[in-house]
């Protein structure tokens, strides 16, 4: 099975190193100006293990049978046209935070083309073909519709390390995700604190799980199918030392994925009349720590 990954990024990265490292053909896509010095070795540091390995890389998407899209969704439209030829790609599987991404490709390469998923995981990119893979765990989740294409793809993935599973019901698939990614990133970068530091200060716990709560309830108006009490149960057990992609992005003065992650939740929240004042204020935290103040 042939893989070509967009994004050269902390989970793209991983995968890419873990599918080589289990035998497949594996493409890693990068900007035409850094497609010469690329090295020709990913370095992956992870639990699952420290290994190089040799993926092909180019700066166009070659002739695939999955094509797995890992940029930040602030890069995903510019990104885009490194698609040169889209009749050539079997199917695209986009892991970006948030929910919109998926309309948008599905209006632009048809919707048989996208299988929804998820990841739940801390990795970044330290250097070009260095990945750092942090949380004890990768989770991903695919919808069912991908089962027969991306299989054999989920089972190599396991053998290395990850949690994989295939929903049936994408509102539960994007929502499940997002129930615990918004309230994680917003508290850890309006606070900037990790996961610990969180669950230890009183005022900022409880932020956090307001926050939850709230999202949990647009969620479930929106169709998923939620238990609150296991997602707030589930964040309480996150490793400690676990920090946001968009509190490091904020540190960093990048452009945070804060539309992306937060904005499905006041749009729907919105549309149903569902008050969600703790989510309100953490947002224009984090907008006010970015300095995107009045950018919204």
């Amino acid at each position: 099975m042939k893989h070509a990954i967009l994004g050269a990024g902390g989970v793209g990265g991983l995968i890419a190193a873990c599918l080589a490292h289990s035998g497949a053909e594996v493409t890693l896509v990068v900007r035409a100006e850094s497609l010469a010095s690329y090295p020709e070795q990913l370095r992956l540091e992870s639990p699952f293990g420290k290994f190089s390995v040799a993926v092909a890389r180019a700066a166009e998407v070659p002739p695939c049978d999955a094509l797995w899209i890992t940029v930040k969704a602030t890069q995903l439209e510019t990104s885009l046209a490194a698609i040169t030829h889209p009749e050539s790609v079997k199917a695209i599987v986009p892991l970006l935070n948030g929910i919109d991404h998926i309309a948008l490709l599905r209006s632009k390469y048809g919707a048989e083309k996208i299988i929804a998923a998820t990841i739940a995981v801390e990795s970044e990119r330290v250097a070009p073909g260095h990945v750092i893979h942090r949380s004890p765990f990768a989770r991903l989740n695919v919808s069912s519709k991908g089962q027969a294409l991306l299989g054999d793809a989920t089972a190599q993935l396991q053998h290395m390390g990850f949690e994989c599973r295939f929903i049936d019901d994408e509102p539960t698939l994007m929502w499940g995700k997002l129930v615990f990614l918004a309230p994680f990133a917003l508290t850890t970068t309006a606070a900037n604190k990790n996961v610990g530091e969180i669950l230890s200060d009183p005022e900022w716990r409880e932020l956090g799980m307001a926050c939850i709560r709230e999202v949990c309830a647009v969620a479930v108006t929106e169709g998923a199918r939620i238990d609150v009490q296991k997602v707030l149960t589930g964040v309480s057990g996150m490793p400690g030392a676990m920090r946001s992609s968009m509190q490091k992005d904020v540190e960093q003065s990048k452009v945070p994925e804060l539309d992306a992650i937060a904005g499905p939740v006041l749009r729907a929240a919105n549309w149903h009349g569902i008050d969600v004042p703790v989510t309100k204020k953490l947002v224009a935290a984090v907008e006010q720590r970015a300095g995107l103040v009045g950018t919204r």
